[in-house]
């Protein structure tokens, strides 16, 4: 399983995300759930991006 966060932002500062962004997103999500292992340690090792390990 695989889980990517991609933007995050405080409720307080922002009521929602609006329609071009989401579309954005979900354009993003397709493309990023096609990476394979060796996609997403590239992305890693040349900063694109950052894993995020639990404790």
């Amino acid at each position: 399983m695989r889980a990517f966060f991609v933007y995050g932002f405080s409720k307080k500062e922002r009521d929602n995300i609006d329609t071009d962004e989401l579309a954005a997103l979900k354009d993003l999500a397709r493309e990023m759930l096609t990476y394979d292992d060796m996609a997403i340690d590239k992305a890693v090792a040349v900063g694109v991006l950052e894993e995020v390990k639990a404790r």
